[in-house]
This record gives structure tokens, sequence and C-alpha cells, in this order.
């Protein structure tokens, strides 16, 4: 006679206490010789999950070679970050970095705490090529990313920066309320400016050799931002076509992204993914691919195979850092219980209070192949998953943040914290003592 789930998810289990000493030697061996370890999150706003990420992303740092972090972030604002974390020589522009809704996913302090020790172990080494890169992969920041492109044509070719400024004008009607742009779009109310932002991209691409000789670190961010424009401006069009279209152009952009960076850093690169669950868990093992939805996870499995470790993350209840609409004021709201028929819910029902699960290697597993076939069979069949974003709507849980997911399929590794706690906000303004180089500042 079969035990029941919980039981074996118990025997399975390897335990740990606070996530930030978590023994993880077992997760790391199963990591093995990944190039890309994607770690993720049930929610946008639980404290744990951050710290957790910390932790593992540290040791990857240190003793296995990672050197690009990469997170569900714009890419402007993360290179604020970025200048400040590898030491470099660049003036930040004159705007204040992660100021939009939600504010709280990164302007928070354990990603603060985060970024200090990774400025602090950057100064061990002296070629800013060699120290860690922290960069965003995500495409909302249309204007301050046509800032940016216009700011680095300005010092290294002024005719070009004309141009751009003429191309991206475009769009300048839109600045306050981008979503509006697709609108009018669509209803014929104003031209797609689709065509002037490609060929911005295109002709920074064409001066590539004349532009990397003055510095090849800014012209790939401005090539970056330039993709940013772009793809923003489709995907902005997208919105109104439908979910799956929108989505989809919104995870390849963060995947070409990952790419790029990797290919930027060169072939020895190794990076680390922060994005939610459903960012990173493979798609094709939910019903996001009923729907036509892929995502990051998926495109990473197909790309580098084993070579990709997807890490997912749970809770049963808390509190956690949430908006109830979109735009709306941060609260520390109350995490229900999960419901019956959820994979949350069997890990509850083990009593343990945090735990890695592995899903898919023995490499560091206390277990024998048996266990962990017993284990993969108990999960495989698809159940309710729970995903909470920057907004948590408590009073329809079941309709607005369960989806079916096959578990094992899904993850090649899941961590559960049965009680998480929300994540602490920093003030939107630069605090006294503070460099004016800190990230989080004007």
């Amino acid at each position: 006679m079969s035990l029941p789930i919980p039981e074996i998810l118990t025997q399975a289990a390897e335990l740990f206490d606070d996530p930030d000493s978590a023994p993880i030697e077992g997760l790391l061996q199963r990591i093995g010789s990944a190039r890309v370890v994607l770690l993720g999150e049930a929610t946008h706003g639980s404290s744990e999950f951050y710290r957790m990420r910390a932790r593992i992303t540290r040791e990857l740092i240190e003793h296995h070679g990672f050197d690009v972090v990469a997170v569900e972030a714009d890419w402007p604002d993360a290179q604020r970050i970025d200048t400040y974390v590898r030491h470099l020589d660049i003036q930040p522009p004159d705007w204040q970095a992660f100021a939009r809704f939600p504010t709280w996913m990164w302007r928070n302090a354990e990603v603060h705490d985060f970024v200090q020790w990774l400025r602090g172990y950057n100064t061990t080494h002296a070629a800013a090529h060699e120290r860690v890169g922290f960069h965003g992969l995500d495409l909302y920041s249309m204007f301050s990313s046509i800032g940016a492109v216009l700011d680095y044509l300005e010092g290294v070719d002024p005719e070009t920066a004309a141009l751009a400024r003429e191309r991206y004008g475009c769009l300048s009607p839109w600045e306050q309320e981008p979503a509006d742009y697709g609108a009018a779009v669509l209803t014929g109310r104003w031209e797609s400016c689709e065509t002037d932002v490609l060929s911005m991209l295109k002709d920074l691409l064409a001066k590539r050799l004349d532009y990397q000789q003055q510095d090849g670190l800014r012209f790939m961010d401005a090539v970056q931002n330039a993709r940013v424009v772009a793809d923003s401006e489709q995907y902005y069009r997208a919105m109104y076509y439908g979910r799956a279209e929108s989505w989809n152009l919104r995870d390849s952009h963060m995947f070409e992204t990952l790419r790029s960076l990797l290919d930027f850093r060169g072939p020895g690169s190794k990076a680390v993914v922060w994005e939610h669950n459903s960012h990173i868990g493979d798609a094709a093992a939910t019903e996001m691919s009923a729907h036509g939805e892929t995502n990051v996870g998926e495109l990473c499995r197909r790309e580098f195979g084993d070579d990709a470790a997807l890490i997912g993350f749970g809770t049963d209840h808390g509190t956690v850092a949430a908006a109830d609409d979109w735009d709306g004021p941060m609260r520390v709201k109350q995490v229900r219980p999960a419901i019956n028929g959820s994979y949350e819910r069997l890990c509850h029902e083990t009593g343990l209070s945090a735990f890695t699960l592995p899903l898919r290697s023995r490499n560091g597993f206390n277990g024998d192949a048996a266990q962990l076939g017993a284990l993969r069979s108990a999960l495989i069949k698809p159940q309710l998953e729970r995903a909470i974003g920057v907004i948590y709507r408590p009073e329809t849980e079941r309709q607005s943040h369960y989806f079916s997911a096959s578990l094992p399929r899904q993850f090649d590794e899941y961590i559960w914290f049965d009680e998480t706690t929300a994540v602490t906000p920093l003030p939107t303004r630069r605090a006294a003592g503070l460099p004016d180089t800190y990230p989080f500042g004007v």
C-alpha cells in the first residue's frame, strides 16, 4: 500500500531552519555544472524568498564561477545597481531608480543587503569585466530606455542622436501612459511607431564596430536599451490582442536579454536569474501551455538543456507585500492557507517549517533512486499551484491565484517555507549619508 503524499514528501525533504544559514550543499550538487540557474518565487513580496535566493546566489558566485545576476526588473533601473556593485566610473542619470509601481519589488531591505554584499565581493576583482554584473531583463522602461539611448548617442555621435530624437518623438505623446499608445494604434487614432524604433536599433547595430571601439560596455547598454524600446513598442500594441501574445513577447524579450548577457560576458559566463515561478518554471508543464503561452524557463530548457536548473519556491501562509490593484499602494496582506487539491496544501500537511525538495537529480540526495522515483510519481499528476504577483486578492483567491501544473516537470527543485513574511520596503528618497551613486538614490 502506497504512503500518503505528505509522508513521501517528509521522507525526501532536506530540512533547514533559516534561509540565511540553510545548508544547501545537496542543492548545489544537484545544480552541478549548470550554466543558468533560475530561482523563482511564489510571490513578489515575501522576504524568505529573496533571502534564500541571495543565499544560493552568493554560493554560486563565490564557489561556482557565476558572473551574471539577471532579475525581473527594468534594464535602466538595474543598470544603476550594476554601476554601483561593479564600481563603474559612470555618472548615473538624474532620475530615481525603481520608482515606478511596484516599488517594493526591488526597493527593499532584502535586495539592499544582497547589493551591498555584491559590491563588497566585487572589490576582490581588479578589472571591471571580471566583476559580477547585476542586470534587468524586463521591458517596461520604454521612456527611460529612450533617454539612455539619446544620452549615449549625444556623447559618441551627435548627428545620429538628432535622428534618434526625431524617430523616438513618435512615442513622446504617450510618455505618461504608454499602454494608451497601443490602444491608439489599434483604433487607428495614431500611426504605429514600429518602423522608427526598429530603424534606430538597426542603425545602432550597423555602427557596432565604430561605437564598440570607444566603450564596449556603454555600447552594449545602449543597444539593450534600444531593444527595450523596440520590444516594448510591440508589447504595448500586443496587449490588446490577448494575454498569450503579450506574455510571450515579454518572456521572449527576457530570455533574449539573458542570452545577450551571456554572449557579451563570453563562453565561460554563468547566470543566476531571479524571477517569479510563473516565468522560471517550465510553462510546458502547466496550463499556460494550453493557452499558447511560453516562458523563460521553457525557453532556457530548450536552449540549455540540462545546463539549466529551474528552482521553484512555495509557501502556505503568512504575510506578503502586495497591492489591491495595479498602481495601488503597497499593503502588508495576510496570505490565506493553501486550498485543498494544491501542492501547497500537501507541503503544509508535512508539518515541516522549511525544506528543499529534489525533483530530478539524485546528486547530494540522501535517499536512493527508488525514493526519488516514488516522490516524482506521487507529484507528477497535475494539481493546483498558487501564484501571487504584485496584486493579491484573497477574496477571489481560487480564481485569481491558482493554476494547474505538474511540479516535477515544472521544476528541478522546490524550496518550501510554510510561513513567510512581507519584504521590508525602503523609502523612495535617498537616505542621508549614502553616496550619490547608491543605486536606490536619486
